[in-house]
């Protein structure tokens, strides 16, 4: 059997390596990895560690990744599986730096990256609709996720804040709802 240092490397490096899109667009593709295909955790774990991941500082794909690690090898897992994650994207962007002023103004280019576009968009929501199941999101619990992006979007309501309200939200519900 291969080194699991190696399989999470390799495997978080494949991932980040054929992604488009940034962080949320990589979590479909993690998610396939490290529940469907590998089995190293469960849906319900995974739903965990990406709320997880949401809630910490830093690029969600990279921090699940880092949980993904920590959960199956401690902090060398974490360390492999954030290498293997981070590294295409900054080798890619290092490139396009070095070559980037060829083809800065190039229509071609920029078509390119226009028609991109709404692939990235499907890559987000199709996890969000599956990791919707999996959390048993019914209409009247997702009236707070709806909420909270019209008063990001139409108000402009910094997210941090509506993170701080959530867990307060969560907290005065923990103790004071009662308890099915």
């Amino acid at each position: 059997m291969q080194n699991l240092y190696w399989q999470l490397f390799s495997s978080f490096f494949r991932i980040g390596s054929f992604t488009l899109g940034g962080g949320y667009a990589m979590i479909p593709l993690i998610q396939h990895e490290v529940v469907e295909k590998r089995k190293w955790m469960s849906e319900e774990e995974f739903l965990d560690m990406v709320a997880m991941a949401q809630s910490a500082p830093g690029v969600i794909a990279i921090n699940t990744s880092i949980f993904v690690g920590y959960k199956l090898k401690g902090i060398k897992g974490s360390v492999a599986c954030a290498l293997g994650s981070s590294l295409p994207s900054f080798l890619i962007i290092l490139t396009i730096a070095i070559s980037f002023t060829s083809f800065a103004d190039n229509p071609t280019v920029e078509r390119l990256f226009k028609g991109i576009r709404p692939a990235v968009v499907a890559l987000i929501v199709a996890p969000l609709w599956k990791m919707s199941k999996a959390a048993k999101l019914t209409w009247k619990t997702a009236i707070i996720p709806i909420a909270a992006a019209l008063l990001i979007w139409q108000l402009n309501v910094s997210p941090i804040l509506i993170v701080l309200l959530a867990i307060i939200g969560g907290i005065i519900a923990h103790c004071y709802l009662p308890k099915k």
